[in-house]
């Protein structure tokens, strides 16, 4: 396990129904195959040894005698290989035959799991040829050279680095109480599942949401491996899936009814899960000792061996070479846009629509820039209006020229509003501003924070003074990565009545309004949101040049925001610190994922060290936050997702920061 992350494969091969001696090859082949692949556990389908279809054939010693004969091979070929297999076969144990998993890493059987639930339908009727694990007491036995205890207990496996797994087979997910929730319950970070399901219409849809469900419920990594082409065609038809979830995400998956053997490989981050575990008090109250769940897991930990054999790790300098990292990770799929993007729409509308009720107002007012934030919104407001019948008249927006407004995002400010209909104003604020650094005795051509400040601030007592007037609310505009990065004047623009976007992150932002562009206006209008998306992103508080094009840019100054939303999303969400989030970024932005950018390592160190720097400095900022609703799994609201003290060290974090290698 590298920073948090194991790799683990879900291996379908070929299979000939009850030739042990041809599965067995398969099968080390693919063992083979994982472990020159750095994989650390790889796990098979049900009964990969003998074939899932064997059918009354279970009941041939000789059949069962040759899965043994498999197993010691398999112990032998294993010897020298760190890897840790799990694999399907049937073990008579006493007067019982089970249908069993068994683990072997580096020439040793590290345990058995025997099937809990069988099947009894028309086409699956294990019943006929197998026992349940709860027929079974503890037993000891001798297999394949071994003396093995096979027991109905729950079993944990420790891995070397403390990583905890278990394993169920096939029909146990379906059941009611699937062995899984006693075994994530006991701990196990991953579930590994050998299964045998026939394919029907409809029937993969489901297997997967299942899969995914119970990922999610118990906080999981789950990898699944199905039989596939070689099972018998007599009555039924097996697609051999390969699926790897983590916590309900899909991570991995295979190619259903493909003709050749498949191993899907795939890196779990268990840094993540336990992360998420820890934050979930439903979870941990399921741990409880009187839980009855927790209760009813009598569970035995198995270790693992120590690696020993494999003299260097295959996918050094590939960081996650298995898995693909997502450089966007608040930006909904594509697939899912469109239902996303109205998701979020509904949420912001729902609480500022509450907001005025609640004030008995139909009145809002906010200043309208031309840039992004203030566009998106708007288009809050105008929506909010419209569902509830309000006159888009009383949406007051005041544009504010000052001494660094820019043509392009003052002609896009006044075409935005003519187009939406609302009510317009322009106040200047460059005499008062004049005027005030005149009584506070700041010389204009210094072009300092005080410089910058003095706008901001005056921009604000405009729109609060103005909604007092006219009996309104003054609507923010600041979004989730600004407060992150502390990118807005204490006061200025980080003050409102209601920000409703203040847990938008700015990628995000850019999304929304392209959205509303492409799919919600007339072309005039489209041809200003996607010019305003275009428009490099400033807070304009510095003279533009001679050409009148913007000199002061956000991201020429604290970094691309594409970086620092994706620092924010893994930081506050998982809690990773600055050397996962360095690697994660490196997978991320290393040029694998059409439109997200490309950033070499020194540039992701450089950008980090200001996003923890920036972070914990500028905390105050967030401890005094407008009400706004919540709309993603990350927030900052004081009130509700981040509680932190203002004057918190962030020493440590900078000091790792400064320790990455380039």
């Amino acid at each position: 396990m590298k920073n948090g992350f194991i790799t683990v494969a879900a291996a379908v091969p070929s299979v000939k129904v009850a030739d042990c001696a041809y599965n067995l090859l398969q099968i080390e082949n693919m063992i083979a195959q994982a472990e020159g692949k750095g994989v650390e556990i790889i796990v098979f389908p049900e009964l990969a040894l003998t074939g899932y279809t064997c059918q009354d054939l279970f009941r041939q010693n000789h059949l069962l005698m040759q899965a043994e004969n498999a197993v010691l091979m398999l112990l032998d070929f294993t010897r020298k290989l760190d890897v840790i297999s799990i694999i399907g076969l049937p073990i008579a144990v006493g007067n019982l035959l089970l249908n069993c998993a068994i683990v072997i890493q580096s020439g040793d059987i590290l345990g058995v799991v025997p099937k809990t639930y069988l099947p009894n339908y028309s086409e699956f009727y294990e019943k006929r040829w197998f026992a349940s694990s709860q027929d079974l007491h503890p037993t000891e036995i001798h297999f394949a050279g071994k003396r093995l205890v096979v027991s109905p207990a729950p079993q944990i496996f420790r891995t070397f680095e403390d990583v905890l797994f278990g394993i169920e087979i096939c029909e146990d997910v379906w059941a009611p109480t699937p062995p899984s929730n006693h075994l994530a319950l006991a701990g196990a970070d991953l579930v590994f599942n050998l299964s045998a399901s026939d394919e029907l219409i409809g029937k993969h849809a489901y297997l997967k949401s299942l899969l995914a469900q119970q990922s999610a419920r118990t906080i999981t990594g789950y990898v699944y491996s199905g039989c596939g082409f070689g099972e018998s065609t007599q009555d039924v038809v097996y697609g051999g899936n390969a699926i790897i979830f983590e916590n309900g995400h899909l991570l991995a998956e295979g190619e259903r009814f493909s003709f050749e053997p498949q191993l899907l490989i795939s890196q779990i981050d268990i840094d993540k899960l336990r992360s998420e575990r820890r934050c979930n008090t439903t979870f941990v109250n399921a741990q409880r000792p009187s839980s009855d769940e927790r209760r009813a897991c009598d569970e035995v930990f198995v270790d693992c061996l120590a690696p020993v054999n494999r003299q260097s790790d295959p996918t050094e300098g590939q960081p996650l070479a298995y898995r693909r990292i997502d450089p966007h990770p608040f930006i909904p799929d594509e697939a899912k846009m469109k239902q996303s993007c109205e998701e979020i729409f509904n949420i912001q509308i729902a609480g500022l629509a509450k907001r005025l009720q609640h004030i008995n107002s139909q009145k809002v007012v906010l200043g309208i820039s031309g840039g992004l934030d203030s566009t998106l919104a708007l288009l809050v407001c105008v929506k909010t209006f419209d569902k509830m019948g309000y006159d888009r008249k009383g949406i007051i927006g005041v544009t504010m020229p000052g001494f660094g407004t820019s043509g392009r995002t003052y002609r896009n400010a006044i075409s935005l509003m003519e187009n939406l209909g609302i009510t317009m104003r322009e106040i200047s604020i460059a005499k008062a501003v004049t005027q005030h650094f005149e009584d506070i005795g700041h010389d204009p051509s210094v072009h300092d924070v005080t410089y910058e400040n003095s706008q901001a601030r005056e921009r604000t007592q405009i729109l609060m003074d103005l909604s007092n007037k006219l009996g309104g609310l003054v609507v923010g505009t600041g979004d989730l990565s600004e407060l992150a990065l502390g990118w807005a004047t204490y006061n200025g623009d980080h003050m409102s009545m209601y920000g409703v976007n203040a847990s938008v992150p700015k990628t995000l932002v850019s999304y929304l309004v392209r959205f509303v562009a492409l799919n919600e206006v007339d072309e005039l209008s489209r041809d200003t949101l996607l010019d305003i998306v275009d428009t490099p992103i400033s807070p304009e508080l510095v003279p533009t040049d001679r050409e009148g094009n913007i000199q002061q840019k956000t991201e020429d100054l604290v970094g691309p925001y594409e970086l620092h939303d994706f620092f924010l999303y893994h930081f506050l969400r998982f809690g990773y610190r600055p050397q996962k989030l360095y690697m994660l970024a490196q997978r991320a932005f290393d040029g694998s994922t059409p439109g997200a950018g490309v950033y070499d390592n020194a540039v992701i160190k450089k950008w980090l060290t200001t996003f923890i720097r920036r972070f914990f400095n500028q905390q105050f900022k967030r401890s005094c936050l407008p009400d706004g609703p919540k709309v993603g799994t990350v927030s900052l609201s004081p009130r509700g997702d981040w509680r932190m003290p203002s004057d918190a060290s962030s020493a440590t974090w900078l000091a790792e920061c400064a320790a990455l290698a380039e």
